[in-house]
């Protein structure tokens, strides 16, 4: 006879910023959010940094070994809330995050 296998739905957080400092204090506060109304929680889990470099000519028209060089990094991170409730995901839904955080809520 085949296990029955129970499957657990979860919200996957991926979470984005250019400032580490704010990308770290917006998780602390999901998941302390998470944790109040009773959650499981996985994470935060660092994801590799995105690094954008752009190289712009100094001058316009001549001077062309003449650049400057630029970079942003986009930060991330992962959390997973297993088996949340509908009292949950209305209070991550009403977080109150600073400008500059990416949130993407998917649930599966």
């Amino acid at each position: 006879m085949a296990k029955k296998v129970e499957e657990k739905n979860k919200v996957r957080l991926k979470i984005k910023s250019y400032d580490h400092r704010l990308i770290d204090t917006s998780t602390k506060q999901i998941i302390d959010t998470a944790i109040r109304n009773g959650a499981e929680v996985i994470g935060p889990i660092p994801l590799p940094t995105e690094f954008r470099k752009y190289t712009v000519n100094r001058s316009t028209f001549v001077h062309k070994n003449s650049r400057e060089q630029f970079e942003m990094r986009v930060h991330k991170r992962l959390i997973e809330i297993l088996n949340p409730g509908q009292k949950i995901i209305e209070a991550l839904s009403n977080l109150n995050l600073p400008s500059g955080v990416d949130v993407e809520i998917r649930l599966e």
